[in-house]
Formats: structure tokens, C-alpha cells, sequence
């Protein structure tokens, strides 16, 4: 970690707080880790997959329950990719780690098509590869780094693209049932996640199979909402507490709400007035 100023130390300790509060709360709410849980925390070498191990750890300390860590990173034999780094820096600071190593990269450049993303296809083979080995080494819990502002973006790219209202949820269970996956920073800020990454120093590994492509869908419902915050502080939070307050009757998913069921609803609300009714005028 880098030297601070007074003033610098003061600003980090407020933000430490934060993030481990915000974590601590997600926890909390979505039951999220329970005693003797083994969680797996995915580790890709970016910052907030680094800022997640360090909050988990910090939070590891005091937790009224027990549970253990083991950092997993996924090796997909990108060209170039420095493979010291991350057991070098989980050696330093004492934590539990496994190097996966599955040559995906190879996959999905064969794969996907001239001038198309590569980000599908490489983020279904990655969960593959993570859930399946997550089973092999007993964890109860997997743990990714996606935070709000992710959780926000995917909200936007399915409604825009995919025609439907879906997001990423702070924990679910993976489709064939076998894993738990929880994420830690779902109500964390991008920027204070960054922010707390570059005073830390943490090693960051670039990604050079996705990060370099052009015309990412994601990248431009990121800056969409960049600019919302920035003309209107606050937005995003707004539109997060959208997510955790969702009204089925004011939307449209005949699945999720009854709407064919209403007139028979509307005939037992009726009912039950006119006997209450019925009722006070007897008792008078």
C-alpha cells in the first residue's frame, strides 16, 4: 500500500469503512455466508475481484460466524498472461489459493467469428470451469466481484438487447442446483472500488481477450450511465434501489402476476366489505 498523508489516511480509513460496510450489509440481507461455509472467492487479477478477497478477509476477522476463504484464479492461457503475479501477492498476504488452468482463450478465439465479441461465449466457459472446480474443492459459496454498477448494466443490456427485465442478483443458484453463488460488492460504487484498488496497489492483471474489443454493448451502456450520474448525482443509486423494489402488478409478466385473477379478486374484496358491513349494522 502506498505512503498517505494524515489527511489521505483519514479519507482511506472512511472509505475501508464503507466498502466493508456495504459488503457487511449484502451479507446481512441476502444471507449471503453462514457458520462453516467454505466460500471460493473467484480471483481474475482486476480490482474488484481484489477488493472483494480484502473486504471478505477484513470482514473474516470479526464475523459473528465462521467461515473460511480459498482464492481460485482461472488461468485461460491468454498469450502474455503474467502468471506470477497473483500466486506471488496471495503468498504475501497468507491466503488459501488454487490456479486453475483451462485453455479457453484458444476456445473462443476458434469459436466466436471474425469482428464479433468474444464476451459470451468466455464468460459461459469461465462459470463452467469455476462451478465445476468449486465442487471439486468443497465450497459451499462461490463468490464473484460484480458490483452495482455491473448489476446495472446488465440490467440496461437485457432490456435493450435481450427483451427482458433481469439483472444480476446478489446471490441465486446456479441452473443445475449444485452451486450457491454470492456477490459481495452488489451494493458497492465502481468508482470507490477503483479507488480503493489504486491506494492499495493492488497487481492488476488487464484482461487483452475482452478489454481491447471496440463497440462493446456493455462499454456503451457504461458510459450511458456515466453521464446519467454525472448530470444527475444520484441516479444511480436511485436506479439500484429500483432493482431491491419491484411492484409485479405494475409490470406486464403475466407468469408473475395474476392479472386474469383480478375480477375474481375484485369479487372477494367486495364480498368481504359487504360483510363487515352487514356486520356493524347488526351490532348497531
Amino acid at each position: 500500500m502506498q505512503a498517505l498523508t494524515g489527511t489521505q489516511k483519514r479519507e482511506f480509513n472512511k472509505l475501508q469503512k464503507r466498502l466493508r460496510r456495504q459488503v457487511g450489509n449484502a451479507i446481512i440481507d441476502y444471507g449471503m455466508i453462514g457458520e462453516g461455509d467454505k466460500v471460493m472467492v473467484c480471483l481474475s487479477g482486476g480490482k474488484d475481484s481484489y477488493t472483494m478477497l480484502e473486504i471478505l478477509r477484513n470482514l473474516q476477522r470479526n464475523a459473528p460466524v465462521n467461515f473460511s476463504l480459498v482464492a481460485v484464479n482461472l488461468d485461460q492461457k491468454q498469450p502474455g498472461f503474467p502468471e506470477h503475479v497473483l500466486p506471488n501477492y496471495l503468498d504475501g498476504i497468507g491466503v488459501d489459493y488454487h490456479i486453475l488452468e483451462r485453455d479457453t482463450y484458444s476456445v473462443v478465439k476458434e469459436k466466436t467469428p471474425e469482428g464479433k465479441t468474444t464476451c459470451a461465449l468466455c464468460s459461459r466457459l469461465r462459470r463452467g470451469s469455476l462451478y465445476g472446480f468449486a465442487e471439486e474443492i468443497g465450497a459451499t459459496k462461490v463468490a464473484l466481484g460484480h458490483h452495482r454498477e455491473d448489476i446495472l448494466e446488465t440490467l440496461f443490456l437485457n432490456m435493450f438487447y435481450g427483451g427482458s427485465l433481469k439483472a444480476m442478483p446478489p446471490k441465486l443458484l446456479s441452473d443445475d442446483g449444485k452451486n450457491i453463488v454470492i456477490r459481495p460488492l452488489a451494493y458497492c460504487r465502481e468508482a470507490d472500488i477503483a479507488e480503493f484498488a489504486r491506494l492499495m496497489e493492488f497487481p492488476i492483471i488487464p484482461c487483452n481477450l475482452c478489454g481491447s474489443q471496440p463497440n462493446l454493448q456493455r462499454q456503451v451502456v457504461k458510459e450511458m450511465l456515466a453521464e446519467w450520474e454525472k448530470t444527475h448525482p444520484g441516479r444511480l443509486e436511485t436506479m439500484f434501489k429500483a432493482v431491491t423494489n419491484v411492484a409485479p402488478s405494475q409490470l406486464a409478466d403475466r407468469e408473475l402476476f395474476d392479472f386474469a385473477g383480478l375480477e375474481a379478486k375484485q369479487q372477494r374484496l367486495n364480498a368481504s366489505r359487504i360483510e363487515a358491513f352487514d356486520l356493524l349494522a347488526r351490532e348497531a
